[in-house]
Protein backbone atom coordinates (compact mmCIF):
# COMPACT_ATOMS: atom_id res chain seq x y z
CA UNK A 1 0.00 0.00 0.00
CA UNK A 2 2.08 3.65 -1.40
CA UNK A 3 0.19 6.13 1.41
CA UNK A 4 1.68 8.48 -1.74
CA UNK A 5 -0.84 7.13 -4.08
CA UNK A 6 -3.37 9.75 -5.39
CA UNK A 7 -4.82 7.07 -7.98
CA UNK A 8 -5.80 3.57 -7.32
CA UNK A 9 -7.20 0.77 -9.50
CA UNK A 10 -10.48 -1.18 -9.81
CA UNK A 11 -11.13 -4.56 -10.98
CA UNK A 12 -13.68 -5.00 -13.74
CA UNK A 13 -16.38 -7.81 -13.83
CA UNK A 14 -17.04 -7.82 -17.29
CA UNK A 15 -13.80 -7.41 -18.63
CA UNK A 16 -11.66 -8.62 -15.94
CA UNK A 17 -8.90 -6.11 -16.54
CA UNK A 18 -7.72 -3.55 -14.16
CA UNK A 19 -8.29 0.07 -15.21
CA UNK A 20 -7.43 3.49 -13.33
CA UNK A 21 -10.80 5.06 -11.86
CA UNK A 22 -10.40 8.42 -10.00
CA UNK A 23 -11.50 7.94 -6.44
CA UNK A 24 -14.19 10.84 -6.52
CA UNK A 25 -16.08 8.79 -9.12
CA UNK A 26 -18.80 6.84 -8.33
CA UNK A 27 -17.25 3.21 -8.69
CA UNK A 28 -14.57 4.12 -6.57
CA UNK A 29 -14.66 2.01 -3.25
CA UNK A 30 -16.88 3.22 -0.62
CA UNK A 31 -14.79 5.20 1.87
CA UNK A 32 -14.86 6.09 5.32
CA UNK A 33 -13.59 9.16 6.13
CA UNK A 34 -11.37 8.75 9.50
CA UNK A 35 -10.11 12.44 9.37
CA UNK A 36 -8.77 15.12 7.13
CA UNK A 37 -5.34 12.94 6.74
CA UNK A 38 -6.66 9.59 6.31
CA UNK A 39 -8.94 7.76 4.80
CA UNK A 40 -9.87 3.64 5.87
CA UNK A 41 -12.29 1.68 3.37
CA UNK A 42 -15.51 0.66 4.25
CA UNK A 43 -15.97 -3.13 3.26
CA UNK A 44 -18.96 -4.73 1.31
CA UNK A 45 -20.63 -5.86 4.46
CA UNK A 46 -23.95 -5.55 5.61
CA UNK A 47 -22.37 -4.65 9.00
CA UNK A 48 -20.53 -0.82 8.73
CA UNK A 49 -17.43 -1.12 10.87
CA UNK A 50 -16.99 1.66 13.87
CA UNK A 51 -14.93 4.17 13.19
CA UNK A 52 -10.98 3.84 14.43
CA UNK A 53 -10.02 6.42 17.06
CA UNK A 54 -6.59 6.84 16.33
CA UNK A 55 -3.68 8.28 18.46
CA UNK A 56 -1.14 11.52 16.54
CA UNK A 57 1.63 9.02 17.36
CA UNK A 58 0.61 5.86 15.67
CA UNK A 59 -0.76 8.09 13.06
CA UNK A 60 2.51 9.57 12.52
CA UNK A 61 4.58 5.72 13.01
CA UNK A 62 2.09 4.04 10.54
CA UNK A 63 1.65 7.06 7.83
CA UNK A 64 2.90 10.59 7.55
CA UNK A 65 0.19 12.83 8.15
CA UNK A 66 0.81 14.97 5.02
CA UNK A 67 -0.40 12.21 2.98
CA UNK A 68 -3.70 9.90 2.03
CA UNK A 69 -4.24 6.31 3.35
CA UNK A 70 -6.69 5.01 1.26
CA UNK A 71 -6.90 1.13 0.03
CA UNK A 72 -9.16 -0.12 -3.29
CA UNK A 73 -11.11 -3.00 -3.48
CA UNK A 74 -10.50 -4.58 -6.57
CA UNK A 75 -12.41 -7.77 -5.56
CA UNK A 76 -14.86 -9.07 -8.54
CA UNK A 77 -18.19 -8.61 -7.17
CA UNK A 78 -21.37 -10.13 -8.05
CA UNK A 79 -24.62 -7.96 -7.70
CA UNK A 80 -27.88 -10.52 -6.99
CA UNK A 81 -30.99 -9.13 -7.43
CA UNK A 82 -34.08 -10.66 -5.55
CA UNK A 83 -37.94 -9.90 -5.69
CA UNK A 84 -39.83 -9.38 -2.96
CA UNK A 85 -42.82 -10.79 -3.30
CA UNK A 86 -44.79 -10.26 -0.14
CA UNK A 87 -43.71 -6.02 -0.54
CA UNK A 88 -43.11 -6.04 -4.03
CA UNK A 89 -39.71 -4.63 -4.07
CA UNK A 90 -36.20 -5.09 -5.56
CA UNK A 91 -33.18 -5.42 -3.06
CA UNK A 92 -29.67 -5.51 -4.22
CA UNK A 93 -27.20 -7.43 -2.65
CA UNK A 94 -23.31 -7.43 -2.91
CA UNK A 95 -21.82 -10.61 -2.22
CA UNK A 96 -18.23 -11.50 -2.67
CA UNK A 97 -19.13 -15.40 -3.31
CA UNK A 98 -18.19 -16.97 -6.70
CA UNK A 99 -20.21 -19.14 -8.46
CA UNK A 100 -18.76 -23.41 -6.97
CA UNK A 101 -18.24 -24.53 -3.15
CA UNK A 102 -15.20 -23.07 -1.45
CA UNK A 103 -12.57 -26.13 -2.35
CA UNK A 104 -13.82 -26.10 -5.83
CA UNK A 105 -12.73 -22.13 -6.04
CA UNK A 106 -9.92 -22.88 -4.55
CA UNK A 107 -8.70 -26.31 -6.79
CA UNK A 108 -9.51 -23.57 -9.66
CA UNK A 109 -7.20 -20.80 -7.99
CA UNK A 110 -4.22 -22.54 -6.73
CA UNK A 111 -4.28 -24.00 -10.29
CA UNK A 112 -4.91 -20.89 -12.51
CA UNK A 113 -2.01 -18.76 -10.38
CA UNK A 114 -0.11 -22.29 -9.83
CA UNK A 115 0.21 -22.16 -6.09
CA UNK A 116 -0.07 -24.01 -2.84
CA UNK A 117 1.15 -21.13 -0.29
CA UNK A 118 -1.03 -19.48 1.68
CA UNK A 119 -0.39 -16.80 3.50
CA UNK A 120 -0.89 -16.02 7.11
CA UNK A 121 -1.62 -12.77 8.20
CA UNK A 122 -0.56 -12.51 11.92
CA UNK A 123 0.21 -8.89 13.21
CA UNK A 124 2.00 -10.05 16.57
CA UNK A 125 2.24 -7.17 18.90
CA UNK A 126 6.54 -7.03 19.07
CA UNK A 127 6.66 -7.01 14.94
CA UNK A 128 4.46 -3.57 15.13
CA UNK A 129 6.00 -0.02 15.80
CA UNK A 130 2.71 -0.18 18.20
CA UNK A 131 0.38 -2.80 19.52
CA UNK A 132 -2.84 -1.08 17.94
CA UNK A 133 -5.56 -2.39 15.45
CA UNK A 134 -4.26 0.25 12.88
CA UNK A 135 -0.64 -0.54 12.94
CA UNK A 136 -1.96 -3.99 12.70
CA UNK A 137 -4.43 -3.53 10.11
CA UNK A 138 -1.09 -1.44 8.00
CA UNK A 139 1.04 -4.60 8.28
CA UNK A 140 -1.80 -6.79 7.01
CA UNK A 141 -2.20 -4.63 4.09
CA UNK A 142 1.19 -4.42 3.67
CA UNK A 143 2.15 -7.88 3.72
CA UNK A 144 -0.99 -8.61 1.09
CA UNK A 145 0.25 -5.95 -1.16
CA UNK A 146 3.55 -7.90 -1.31
CA UNK A 147 2.00 -11.20 -1.72
CA UNK A 148 -0.97 -11.77 -3.22
CA UNK A 149 0.40 -12.59 -6.91
CA UNK A 150 2.21 -15.90 -5.54
CA UNK A 151 -0.37 -17.16 -2.95
CA UNK A 152 -4.01 -18.95 -3.08
CA UNK A 153 -5.48 -17.90 -0.16
CA UNK A 154 -5.07 -15.37 2.71
CA UNK A 155 -5.13 -16.80 6.85
CA UNK A 156 -5.90 -13.81 9.06
CA UNK A 157 -5.80 -14.96 12.54
CA UNK A 158 -8.61 -13.60 14.80
CA UNK A 159 -7.23 -13.26 17.73
CA UNK A 160 -4.96 -10.64 16.87
CA UNK A 161 -7.24 -8.11 16.01
CA UNK A 162 -9.63 -9.33 18.66
CA UNK A 163 -7.57 -8.64 21.53
CA UNK A 164 -8.19 -5.16 20.18
CA UNK A 165 -11.81 -5.01 21.08
CA UNK A 166 -14.40 -3.32 18.86
CA UNK A 167 -11.53 -1.49 16.96
CA UNK A 168 -9.23 -4.65 16.15
CA UNK A 169 -12.91 -6.47 14.73
CA UNK A 170 -13.65 -3.53 12.60
CA UNK A 171 -9.60 -3.66 11.33
CA UNK A 172 -10.23 -7.17 10.53
CA UNK A 173 -13.00 -6.85 8.76
CA UNK A 174 -11.25 -4.34 6.31
CA UNK A 175 -8.09 -6.81 5.87
CA UNK A 176 -10.66 -9.43 4.76
CA UNK A 177 -11.93 -7.66 2.73
CA UNK A 178 -8.68 -5.74 1.23
CA UNK A 179 -7.89 -9.80 0.81
CA UNK A 180 -11.10 -10.33 -1.43
CA UNK A 181 -10.24 -7.01 -3.30
CA UNK A 182 -7.43 -8.40 -4.45
CA UNK A 183 -9.41 -11.99 -5.78
CA UNK A 184 -7.52 -14.05 -2.99
CA UNK A 185 -9.65 -16.28 -0.82
CA UNK A 186 -9.44 -15.59 2.41
CA UNK A 187 -9.32 -18.81 5.28
CA UNK A 188 -10.45 -17.03 9.12
CA UNK A 189 -8.07 -18.83 11.70
CA UNK A 190 -10.79 -18.39 14.60
CA UNK A 191 -11.07 -21.83 15.19
CA UNK A 192 -14.72 -21.68 16.28
CA UNK A 193 -16.90 -24.79 17.44
CA UNK A 194 -19.58 -25.15 19.99
CA UNK A 195 -23.87 -26.24 20.07
CA UNK A 196 -26.52 -25.26 17.75
CA UNK A 197 -27.64 -21.61 17.70
CA UNK A 198 -24.04 -20.30 19.07
CA UNK A 199 -22.22 -22.12 16.29
CA UNK A 200 -24.99 -20.33 13.94
CA UNK A 201 -23.94 -16.68 15.55
CA UNK A 202 -20.28 -17.96 14.93
CA UNK A 203 -21.46 -18.85 11.48
CA UNK A 204 -22.43 -15.67 11.34
CA UNK A 205 -19.54 -13.36 12.61
CA UNK A 206 -17.05 -15.08 10.30
CA UNK A 207 -19.51 -15.42 6.90
CA UNK A 208 -21.97 -12.44 6.63
CA UNK A 209 -20.00 -9.77 9.48
CA UNK A 210 -16.33 -10.40 8.05
CA UNK A 211 -16.99 -11.66 5.15
CA UNK A 212 -14.52 -14.70 5.67
CA UNK A 213 -14.75 -17.23 2.74
CA UNK A 214 -13.90 -20.54 5.05
CA UNK A 215 -13.16 -20.61 8.90
CA UNK A 216 -10.79 -23.36 10.97
CA UNK A 217 -12.93 -25.02 13.66
CA UNK A 218 -12.77 -27.73 16.14
CA UNK A 219 -14.60 -30.97 15.76
CA UNK A 220 -14.48 -31.85 19.06
CA UNK A 221 -18.11 -31.45 20.17
CA UNK A 222 -19.49 -33.37 16.79
CA UNK A 223 -21.04 -33.10 13.87
CA UNK A 224 -24.54 -31.29 14.40
CA UNK A 225 -22.01 -28.43 16.41
CA UNK A 226 -20.15 -27.80 12.79
CA UNK A 227 -23.87 -28.35 10.64
CA UNK A 228 -24.23 -24.40 10.56
CA UNK A 229 -20.55 -23.82 9.52
CA UNK A 230 -20.90 -26.19 7.01
CA UNK A 231 -24.28 -25.92 5.40
CA UNK A 232 -23.37 -23.18 3.14
CA UNK A 233 -20.87 -24.91 0.49
CA UNK A 234 -19.76 -21.81 -0.51
CA UNK A 235 -17.67 -21.39 3.03
CA UNK A 236 -15.21 -24.02 3.81
CA UNK A 237 -13.81 -25.45 6.39
CA UNK A 238 -10.58 -26.69 8.21
CA UNK A 239 -11.31 -29.09 11.21
CA UNK A 240 -8.76 -29.93 13.78
CA UNK A 241 -6.94 -33.39 13.32
CA UNK A 242 -3.25 -33.35 14.35
CA UNK A 243 -2.34 -29.69 15.21
CA UNK A 244 1.50 -28.30 14.87
CA UNK A 245 2.38 -27.91 18.69
CA UNK A 246 4.25 -30.26 20.80
CA UNK A 247 1.32 -30.66 23.21
CA UNK A 248 -0.78 -32.08 20.13
CA UNK A 249 -0.41 -35.77 20.88
CA UNK A 250 -1.66 -35.15 24.76
CA UNK A 251 -5.11 -35.75 23.30
CA UNK A 252 -4.45 -36.07 19.67
CA UNK A 253 -3.01 -39.09 20.40
CA UNK A 254 -5.37 -40.82 22.56
CA UNK A 255 -5.81 -44.42 21.35
CA UNK A 256 -9.76 -44.85 20.25
CA UNK A 257 -11.45 -48.45 20.24
CA UNK A 258 -14.51 -47.95 17.53
CA UNK A 259 -17.12 -50.65 17.97
CA UNK A 260 -15.74 -53.26 16.00
CA UNK A 261 -12.86 -53.21 18.72
CA UNK A 262 -10.22 -51.72 16.17
CA UNK A 263 -7.70 -49.36 17.89
CA UNK A 264 -6.30 -46.13 16.54
CA UNK A 265 -4.93 -42.71 17.61
CA UNK A 266 -7.63 -39.99 18.23
CA UNK A 267 -6.22 -38.03 15.20
CA UNK A 268 -6.88 -40.86 12.57
CA UNK A 269 -10.45 -41.33 13.52
CA UNK A 270 -11.44 -37.78 13.38
CA UNK A 271 -9.55 -38.00 9.82
CA UNK A 272 -11.96 -40.59 8.81
CA UNK A 273 -15.01 -38.30 10.52
CA UNK A 274 -13.40 -35.49 8.29
CA UNK A 275 -13.54 -37.52 4.67
CA UNK A 276 -17.09 -38.97 5.62
CA UNK A 277 -18.49 -35.41 6.23
CA UNK A 278 -16.46 -34.12 3.37
CA UNK A 279 -18.44 -36.66 1.51
CA UNK A 280 -21.66 -35.79 2.94
CA UNK A 281 -21.20 -31.82 2.92
CA UNK A 282 -18.15 -30.99 -0.21
CA UNK A 283 -16.39 -28.88 1.96
CA UNK A 284 -14.43 -30.15 5.15
CA UNK A 285 -10.79 -29.92 5.25
CA UNK A 286 -8.31 -30.61 7.88
CA UNK A 287 -5.76 -29.05 9.82
CA UNK A 288 -2.94 -31.33 10.22
CA UNK A 289 0.78 -29.89 10.95
CA UNK A 290 3.41 -29.71 8.83
CA UNK A 291 5.43 -30.81 11.93
CA UNK A 292 4.52 -34.24 12.02
CA UNK A 293 4.51 -35.78 8.62
CA UNK A 294 4.64 -39.25 9.58
CA UNK A 295 1.17 -38.73 11.48
CA UNK A 296 -0.17 -36.49 8.47
CA UNK A 297 0.80 -39.66 5.55
CA UNK A 298 -1.10 -41.66 7.82
CA UNK A 299 -3.94 -39.34 7.52
CA UNK A 300 -3.66 -38.93 4.14
CA UNK A 301 -4.09 -42.64 3.61
CA UNK A 302 -7.33 -43.17 5.57
CA UNK A 303 -8.67 -39.27 4.41
CA UNK A 304 -7.67 -39.20 0.73
CA UNK A 305 -10.44 -36.70 -0.64
CA UNK A 306 -10.08 -33.57 1.90
CA UNK A 307 -7.76 -30.63 1.37
CA UNK A 308 -4.84 -30.16 4.22
CA UNK A 309 -4.34 -27.10 6.01
CA UNK A 310 -1.04 -27.81 6.97
CA UNK A 311 0.78 -24.88 9.59
CA UNK A 312 4.41 -25.33 11.03
CA UNK A 313 6.72 -24.51 8.07
CA UNK A 314 9.16 -22.24 8.81
CA UNK A 315 9.26 -20.93 12.42
CA UNK A 316 7.92 -24.31 13.59
CA UNK A 317 10.32 -26.34 11.90
CA UNK A 318 8.24 -27.97 10.22
CA UNK A 319 9.73 -29.72 6.95
CA UNK A 320 8.28 -28.76 3.53
CA UNK A 321 9.73 -31.46 1.15
CA UNK A 322 8.29 -34.14 3.82
CA UNK A 323 4.78 -32.16 4.00
CA UNK A 324 4.52 -31.82 0.35
CA UNK A 325 5.18 -35.50 0.00
CA UNK A 326 2.91 -36.70 3.09
CA UNK A 327 0.09 -34.14 2.55
CA UNK A 328 -0.53 -33.91 -0.74
CA UNK A 329 -3.18 -35.73 -3.74
CA UNK A 330 -1.09 -37.16 -5.89
CA UNK A 331 -3.70 -37.62 -8.32
CA UNK A 332 -4.16 -34.27 -8.55
CA UNK A 333 -1.25 -32.38 -7.13
CA UNK A 334 -3.52 -29.97 -5.32
CA UNK A 335 -5.45 -30.69 -1.56
CA UNK A 336 -2.62 -29.20 0.12
CA UNK A 337 -2.46 -25.74 1.57
CA UNK A 338 1.06 -24.67 3.09
CA UNK A 339 0.30 -21.40 5.75
CA UNK A 340 3.94 -19.11 6.15
CA UNK A 341 3.36 -16.79 8.01
CA UNK A 342 6.51 -15.30 10.30
CA UNK A 343 8.87 -16.77 7.49
CA UNK A 344 7.67 -14.36 4.87
CA UNK A 345 6.75 -10.58 7.11
CA UNK A 346 9.85 -11.17 8.62
CA UNK A 347 11.75 -11.35 5.50
CA UNK A 348 13.44 -8.02 3.85
CA UNK A 349 11.83 -8.71 0.94
CA UNK A 350 8.44 -10.13 1.42
CA UNK A 351 7.44 -11.03 -2.38
CA UNK A 352 10.10 -12.00 -3.37
CA UNK A 353 10.30 -14.60 -0.19
CA UNK A 354 6.80 -15.68 -0.92
CA UNK A 355 7.25 -16.11 -4.89
CA UNK A 356 10.48 -18.23 -2.78
CA UNK A 357 8.06 -20.08 -1.36
CA UNK A 358 5.51 -20.63 -4.26
CA UNK A 359 8.12 -22.01 -6.65
CA UNK A 360 10.04 -24.42 -3.67
CA UNK A 361 6.24 -25.54 -2.69
CA UNK A 362 5.78 -26.52 -6.89
CA UNK A 363 9.16 -28.11 -7.13
CA UNK A 364 8.24 -30.64 -4.28
CA UNK A 365 4.94 -31.02 -6.14
CA UNK A 366 6.33 -31.92 -9.21
CA UNK A 367 8.37 -34.37 -7.44
CA UNK A 368 5.59 -35.64 -5.31
CA UNK A 369 3.53 -35.84 -8.26
CA UNK A 370 6.29 -37.63 -10.63
CA UNK A 371 7.00 -40.21 -7.91
CA UNK A 372 3.71 -41.27 -7.34
CA UNK A 373 3.78 -42.19 -10.81
CA UNK A 374 6.43 -44.22 -10.25
CA UNK A 375 5.37 -45.50 -7.26
CA UNK A 376 2.00 -46.59 -8.59
CA UNK A 377 4.24 -47.98 -11.69
CA UNK A 378 6.49 -50.02 -9.47
CA UNK A 379 3.51 -51.62 -7.13
CA UNK A 380 2.38 -52.96 -10.27
CA UNK A 381 5.66 -54.25 -11.09
CA UNK A 382 6.54 -55.45 -7.59
CA UNK A 383 9.45 -53.07 -6.87
CA UNK A 384 10.59 -51.93 -3.68
CA UNK A 385 10.80 -48.15 -4.98
CA UNK A 386 7.93 -47.04 -2.98
CA UNK A 387 9.32 -47.71 0.36
CA UNK A 388 9.62 -45.53 2.94
CA UNK A 389 12.49 -44.06 4.57
CA UNK A 390 11.56 -45.89 7.36
CA UNK A 391 11.00 -48.83 5.70
CA UNK A 392 14.66 -48.95 3.83
CA UNK A 393 16.32 -48.13 7.22
CA UNK A 394 14.41 -51.08 9.14
CA UNK A 395 15.74 -53.50 5.40
CA UNK A 396 19.19 -51.89 6.24
CA UNK A 397 19.03 -52.84 10.08
CA UNK A 398 18.14 -56.40 9.57
CA UNK A 399 21.14 -57.18 6.84
CA UNK A 400 23.19 -54.99 9.27
CA UNK A 401 22.58 -56.86 12.62
CA UNK A 402 23.25 -60.33 11.19
CA UNK A 403 19.56 -61.81 10.72
CA UNK A 404 20.22 -62.68 6.74
CA UNK A 405 22.63 -66.08 6.62
CA UNK A 406 23.75 -67.66 3.58
CA UNK A 407 24.07 -71.52 3.26
CA UNK A 408 22.31 -74.40 3.55
CA UNK A 409 19.34 -74.05 6.08
CA UNK A 410 16.57 -76.80 6.43
CA UNK A 411 13.61 -74.68 6.88
CA UNK A 412 10.69 -76.02 9.23
CA UNK A 413 8.51 -76.71 5.93
CA UNK A 414 11.18 -79.25 5.20
CA UNK A 415 12.85 -77.08 2.29
CA UNK A 416 16.54 -76.95 1.98
CA UNK A 417 17.24 -72.69 1.33
CA UNK A 418 20.29 -71.35 0.30
CA UNK A 419 19.32 -68.31 2.58
CA UNK A 420 18.12 -68.48 6.13
CA UNK A 421 16.63 -65.21 7.69
CA UNK A 422 16.63 -65.46 11.45
CA UNK A 423 13.92 -62.83 13.14
CA UNK A 424 14.97 -64.47 16.98
CA UNK A 425 17.94 -61.99 16.39
CA UNK A 426 16.19 -58.67 16.79
CA UNK A 427 15.19 -59.50 20.18
CA UNK A 428 19.29 -58.19 21.34
CA UNK A 429 18.60 -54.97 19.56
CA UNK A 430 15.79 -52.78 21.11
CA UNK A 431 15.97 -50.25 18.36
CA UNK A 432 15.58 -52.85 15.51
CA UNK A 433 12.96 -54.44 17.15
CA UNK A 434 10.97 -50.71 18.17
CA UNK A 435 11.76 -50.47 14.23
CA UNK A 436 9.89 -53.62 13.59
CA UNK A 437 6.93 -52.97 15.75
CA UNK A 438 6.56 -49.81 14.37
CA UNK A 439 6.38 -51.33 10.66
CA UNK A 440 3.22 -53.33 11.69
CA UNK A 441 1.37 -50.67 12.11
CA UNK A 442 0.43 -49.22 9.32
CA UNK A 443 -1.10 -52.68 8.35
CA UNK A 444 -2.83 -53.31 11.48
CA UNK A 445 -4.69 -50.10 12.15
CA UNK A 446 -7.42 -50.74 9.34
CA UNK A 447 -7.82 -54.26 10.27
CA UNK A 448 -10.62 -54.94 13.04
CA UNK A 449 -10.00 -56.99 15.76
CA UNK A 450 -9.78 -57.16 19.81
CA UNK A 451 -6.11 -58.78 19.99
CA UNK A 452 -3.37 -59.87 18.42
CA UNK A 453 -1.96 -63.22 18.91
CA UNK A 454 1.92 -63.90 18.74
CA UNK A 455 2.74 -67.69 17.32
CA UNK A 456 5.47 -69.44 19.34
CA UNK A 457 8.46 -68.59 19.68
CA UNK A 458 10.09 -66.27 17.46
CA UNK A 459 7.03 -63.87 17.12
CA UNK A 460 7.07 -63.53 20.92
CA UNK A 461 8.86 -60.83 20.91
CA UNK A 462 7.83 -58.90 17.97
CA UNK A 463 4.15 -59.27 19.12
CA UNK A 464 4.87 -57.98 22.79
CA UNK A 465 6.78 -54.89 20.95
CA UNK A 466 3.63 -55.07 18.43
CA UNK A 467 1.43 -54.87 21.64
CA UNK A 468 3.46 -52.14 23.19
CA UNK A 469 3.88 -49.84 20.12
CA UNK A 470 0.05 -50.17 19.04
CA UNK A 471 -1.78 -50.49 22.47
CA UNK A 472 -3.12 -53.86 21.14
CA UNK A 473 -3.53 -56.42 23.99
CA UNK A 474 -2.53 -59.26 23.13
CA UNK A 475 -2.65 -63.29 23.72
CA UNK A 476 -0.63 -66.23 22.70
CA UNK A 477 -1.01 -70.17 22.31
CA UNK A 478 1.44 -72.11 23.59
CA UNK A 479 3.80 -74.52 22.32
CA UNK A 480 2.80 -77.24 25.14
CA UNK A 481 -0.44 -77.21 27.42
CA UNK A 482 0.47 -76.39 31.41
CA UNK A 483 0.20 -79.72 33.06
CA UNK A 484 -0.71 -77.24 36.47
CA UNK A 485 -2.51 -74.10 37.44
CA UNK A 486 -4.97 -72.71 34.57
CA UNK A 487 -3.86 -75.15 32.18
CA UNK A 488 -4.56 -73.09 29.72
CA UNK A 489 -3.72 -73.48 25.90
CA UNK A 490 -3.91 -69.65 24.93
CA UNK A 491 -2.42 -67.33 27.70
CA UNK A 492 -4.18 -63.71 27.81
CA UNK A 493 -7.52 -61.95 28.99
CA UNK A 494 -10.19 -62.53 26.37
CA UNK A 495 -13.31 -64.13 25.79
CA UNK A 496 -15.22 -66.25 23.27
CA UNK A 497 -15.71 -64.07 20.18
CA UNK A 498 -12.94 -61.82 20.45
CA UNK A 499 -11.31 -61.82 16.83
CA UNK A 500 -7.23 -61.99 16.63
CA UNK A 501 -4.98 -61.01 13.95
CA UNK A 502 -2.27 -63.60 14.25
CA UNK A 503 1.40 -62.37 14.60
CA UNK A 504 4.28 -63.91 13.20
CA UNK A 505 7.86 -63.25 11.98
CA UNK A 506 8.03 -65.08 8.37
CA UNK A 507 5.99 -66.71 6.21
CA UNK A 508 7.55 -69.72 3.82
CA UNK A 509 5.05 -72.61 2.90
CA UNK A 510 2.16 -71.85 5.17
CA UNK A 511 1.94 -74.74 6.79
CA UNK A 512 3.24 -74.36 10.05
CA UNK A 513 0.81 -71.75 11.15
CA UNK A 514 -2.30 -74.24 11.08
CA UNK A 515 -1.17 -75.18 14.49
CA UNK A 516 -1.65 -72.31 15.71
CA UNK A 517 -4.78 -71.59 14.43
CA UNK A 518 -6.71 -74.63 15.90
CA UNK A 519 -5.28 -73.68 19.52
CA UNK A 520 -6.67 -69.95 19.38
CA UNK A 521 -9.85 -71.12 17.74
CA UNK A 522 -10.07 -73.97 20.16
CA UNK A 523 -10.16 -71.51 22.78
CA UNK A 524 -12.61 -69.91 21.28
CA UNK A 525 -10.91 -67.19 19.70
CA UNK A 526 -11.81 -65.57 15.80
CA UNK A 527 -8.66 -65.40 13.66
CA UNK A 528 -8.89 -64.45 9.90
CA UNK A 529 -5.62 -62.03 9.32
CA UNK A 530 -2.19 -62.51 9.56
CA UNK A 531 0.67 -60.24 9.64
CA UNK A 532 4.23 -61.34 8.93
CA UNK A 533 7.28 -59.36 8.68
CA UNK A 534 8.47 -60.97 5.73
CA UNK A 535 6.45 -63.36 2.96
CA UNK A 536 9.12 -65.70 1.45
CA UNK A 537 6.98 -66.18 -1.49
CA UNK A 538 6.72 -70.03 -1.41
CA UNK A 539 3.47 -70.03 -1.34
CA UNK A 540 1.90 -69.13 1.94
CA UNK A 541 -0.24 -66.66 0.44
CA UNK A 542 -1.68 -69.44 -1.32
CA UNK A 543 -2.13 -71.36 0.75
CA UNK A 544 -3.33 -69.53 3.86
CA UNK A 545 -6.29 -67.80 1.36
CA UNK A 546 -7.44 -71.20 0.13
CA UNK A 547 -7.83 -71.69 3.78
CA UNK A 548 -9.85 -68.25 4.67
CA UNK A 549 -7.18 -66.53 5.79
CA UNK A 550 -5.44 -63.46 4.40
CA UNK A 551 -1.60 -62.60 4.47
CA UNK A 552 -0.43 -59.29 5.06
CA UNK A 553 3.62 -58.85 5.15
CA UNK A 554 5.70 -55.90 5.53
CA UNK A 555 7.96 -57.01 3.09
CA UNK A 556 8.00 -59.06 -0.02
CA UNK A 557 11.05 -61.42 0.03
CA UNK A 558 12.07 -60.72 -4.20
CA UNK A 559 11.46 -57.06 -3.23
CA UNK A 560 14.16 -57.31 -0.56
CA UNK A 561 16.58 -59.26 -2.40
CA UNK A 562 16.33 -56.07 -5.08
CA UNK A 563 16.76 -53.93 -2.44
CA UNK A 564 19.86 -55.58 -1.00
CA UNK A 565 21.34 -56.11 -4.20
CA UNK A 566 20.58 -52.46 -5.46
CA UNK A 567 22.19 -51.35 -2.32
CA UNK A 568 25.15 -53.24 -2.75
CA UNK A 569 24.87 -55.41 -0.08
CA UNK A 570 23.93 -58.65 -2.09
CA UNK A 571 25.69 -59.83 -4.65
CA UNK A 572 23.91 -60.26 -8.05
CA UNK A 573 25.02 -64.04 -8.26
CA UNK A 574 24.08 -64.55 -4.60
CA UNK A 575 20.13 -62.83 -5.58
CA UNK A 576 20.21 -65.13 -8.95
CA UNK A 577 21.16 -68.44 -5.89
CA UNK A 578 18.05 -67.40 -4.07
CA UNK A 579 15.02 -66.06 -6.86
CA UNK A 580 15.72 -69.77 -8.10
CA UNK A 581 14.94 -71.34 -4.99
CA UNK A 582 12.30 -69.65 -4.50
CA UNK A 583 10.92 -70.46 -8.49
CA UNK A 584 12.06 -74.08 -7.47
CA UNK A 585 10.17 -74.19 -3.67
CA UNK A 586 6.92 -72.72 -5.33
CA UNK A 587 6.47 -75.26 -7.98
CA UNK A 588 7.39 -77.70 -5.44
Amino acid sequence: VHASHTQSMSFSPSTQKRSPINASTPSSPIQVQVNSKKTIPRPHSSISPLKPSLGSRTSAKILKSSTSFQINFNRQTAITRSQNTDHNKEEMAISNVADGSFYERLGEDARRKNTLLCVGLDPHGKELPEDTPFAAEAFCLALIEATHEFCCCFKPNAAFFEQHGAEGVNALHRVVAACQAKGVLVLLDAKRGDIGTTSEAYAKAAYEALGADALTVSPYMGEDSLEPLLKDSARGVFMLVRTSNPGGSDIQGLTTIDATGARAPLYISVAKLAQTWNEKYGNVGMVVGATVPAEMAAIREVAPNPWILAPGVGFQGGDLAATVQAGLRKDDGLGLLIPVSRGISRAADKGAEARRLRDTINEEREKAVAEAASVQSDKEAGSYHNWSLEKRQLADGLMEVGCVKFGSFTLKSGLTSPIYIDLRIPVAHPKLLAQIAQSFLPILKPLTFGHIAALPYAAMPIGSAVSLAGGFPMVYPRKEAKAYGTKAAVEGVFKSGDQVVVIDDLITTGDSKFEGFEKLQSAGLVTKEVVVLIDRESGGTELLAASGYTLHAVFKFRELLAYWQDTEKLSKEKVKEVEEFLISSCKA
